[in-house]
């Protein structure tokens, strides 16, 4: 099909979403219909949303009310494991982890609660038809739902990310034509690996935005005459990088000097955002290899390969037991423990931020932000220089 004549027979989040990340994806996607090349991470993404799917379904069609029950979903993930394309079992392991977390972060489900479960929607935005699926929406009260969308990221999602995704959006404007009666409709990430939600909400005047926007980029799809590549961060997770240009001269070193002076800032910039991306994809590049070479190395323990010796080392890790320490430094030093312990006692942040959530589940909601604001008032705040760059809106 020749790009200059492309038109869009429909539109969904994945397709607009596609085009904005890099032209040359789309164009290898949906004008020339290549094969798509999931790698590790969608598959692995693309299990998980199976497995729930196929729990919640049987809930729905079981009516089934109560706690739910591990060794059923563990089955659902047994079943769908050779199917998936995925090997190894740190990464089975891993989806198993996070399915159990999964349960006891939502140990009751009630059938009743839940509206839908991978709905179709389709939506007319202008002349065009906007299609997509829903993971699933949940009844809150007789005026409130949730739309749930499962996310497997390692990176949490920023607030301001929640609250502009258009993603989620969409999910808002196919809510209102699927469930009228709604007089409020709750957007929910629940991201997995992490097992917490994130919520957020839309206005009228987003929703009209999201509208305009969506029009605009669908006929910017259809007017393009070039799909030029975009090198962005997302070039480690594309299933069409195997036949981008851009791409493979990245992973092979080709690096466009843009030789910018240190007067001109603009040109500065553009060469920092260029070698940038450059660096994540070849640093993820070299993840993926060292990944090949370190399953190798769990059978034997060297490999002499292209003129390099490799083998897993192992860190050393050292922690001092407390009384034990403080004992130490009294007999030794004649420090007084008191001081001993306010110079030697630092309580980590990640640490205290999962007590905190644990205690979540036992405390009232009222006594529970009373405690994390008293240890907000405790804590010390250090800051450190960071250079910091963001793509501008």
């Amino acid at each position: 099909m020749n790009s200059k004549h492309f038109k869009n027979d429909h539109l969904s989040f994945s397709r607009l979403q596609r085009f904005e990340q890099c032209p040359k994806s789309f164009e290898l996607h949906y004008i020339k219909q290549l094969n798509s090349e999931p790698n590790e991470s969608l598959r692995f993404g693309s299990l998980l949303h199976k497995v729930l799917e196929r729990l919640f379904h049987w809930i729905i069609e079981e009516e089934y009310a109560g706690k739910l029950d591990e060794e059923r979903l563990v089955n659902l993930f047994r079943e769908e494991w050779p199917s998936s394309g995925l090997s190894g079992f740190a990464l089975y392991e891993e989806g198993l982890s996070i399915l159990k977390s999964y349960l006891r972060e939502t140990p009751i489900i009630d059938h009743r609660d839940i509206l839908a479960v991978e709905q179709e929607f389709r939506l007319q935005i202008g002349n065009y038809e906007l299609m997509g699926f829903i993971d699933r929406a949940n009844r809150i009260d007789d005026e409130t739902i949730q739309i749930l969308d499962y996310k497997t990221n390692r990176l949490i999602f920023t607030r301001e990310e929640i609250d502009t995704t258009l993603q989620l959006t969409v999910y808002h404007l196919a809510a209102q034509k699927l469930w009228p009666w709604a007089k409020k409709i709750q957007l929910t990430y629940y991201l997995l690996r992490h097992g917490f939600q994130m919520n957020t909400e839309r206005n009228e005047e987003q929703l009209d935005a999201a509208k305009n926007y969506i029009l605009s980029l669908a006929k910017q799809i259809e007017t393009a005459k070039e799909y030029p590549p975009k090198l962005n961060t997302n070039c480690q997770y594309c299933d069409h990088r195997s036949h981008c240009p851009a791409y493979q001269k990245a992973i092979e070193g080709h690096v466009e000097i843009i030789k910018s002076s240190p007067d001109d800032l603009e040109a500065v910039a553009r060469e920092r955002e260029h070698v940038a991306n450059l660096a994540k994809i070849l640093y993820a590049r070299k993840a993926e290899l060292e990944k090949i070479l370190k399953a190798q190395l769990e059978e034997q323990e060297t490999l002499e390969l292209a003129g390099m010796v490799y083998r897993m080392s192992h860190s050393k890790q050292v922690t001092y037991p407390v009384e034990a320490t403080l004992n130490v430094f009294q007999k030794m030093v004649g420090i007084n423990e008191q001081e001993a312990r306010e110079q030697l006692l630092v309580v980590d942040k990640a640490h205290v931020d999962t007590l905190i959530k644990q205690l979540g589940k036992s405390m009232k909601r009222p006594e529970h932000q009373m405690l994390k604001a008293e240890l907000d008032a405790v804590a010390e705040t250090t800051f450190t220089p960071r250079f910091y760059s963001k793509e501008a809106t």
